[in-house]
């Protein structure tokens, strides 16, 4: 996993202690740990993202988050911040802390260097296991490529990636986003 400094503490505690922390920590099996902040190239794309996907979606039932908005993953136990979160009708909320979402529709994770292998292996894992996730997707900085991941209707989960000038294809939620869009001023 990524992050620094481990701290262990309950789940009612990590909730509490999070609720005014000054940073954002990400929590699992009694282990709290920070996250590390984006560049500003990470920031930039997500932000891109987060702006496509608001404009595609506006009237609609689903609408997307920034990455201060904590989801909690409850098969699993994990808490922690995406890129870009999209909810689909009601936001569903933790019972022990309501600022807390419960029913990601689809998020998504801008790559780093430091988190890429966690954004791709253990953090995956976690989000598949959350039965209102319909799609993950995962965003490279250092070229324009893609990847999204969708729950298809009998619970597998297939791949399709988006290469160069492809326009990403988001069935779930009825929509396709240019690349432009997505890495506009991305260097």
């Amino acid at each position: 996993m990524s992050g620094g400094q481990r701290e262990s503490m309950t789940e009612a505690e990590y909730l509490a202690r999070e609720r005014h922390a000054d940073a954002k920590h990400a929590f699992l099996a009694g282990e709290a740990w920070p996250m590390p902040g984006g560049s500003v190239e990470h920031n930039r794309l997500a932000t891109s993202i987060l702006v496509a996907l608001g404009r595609r979606l506006a009237g609609g039932p689903c609408y997307p988050l920034n990455s201060d908005q904590r989801v909690a993953i409850s098969e699993t136990g994990l808490y922690t911040y995406p890129d870009v979160t999209v909810v689909c009708g009601d936001a569903e909320r933790h019972p022990l802390d309501d600022t807390v979402l419960t029913n990601p529709s689809l998020v998504v994770e801008v790559l780093s260097e430091a988190t890429e292998a966690y954004d791709r292996g253990a953090k995956a894992q976690h989000y598949r296991q959350r039965a209102s996730l319909r799609t993950y997707v995962l965003v490279a900085q250092d070229r324009r490529h893609v990847e999204v991941y969708q729950r298809g209707a009998d619970g597998a989960w297939s791949l399709r990636e988006y290469v160069g000038d492809a326009v990403i294809a988001l069935p779930t939620l009825g929509i396709e986003v240019p690349p432009d869009e997505v890495y506009a001023g991305v260097r």
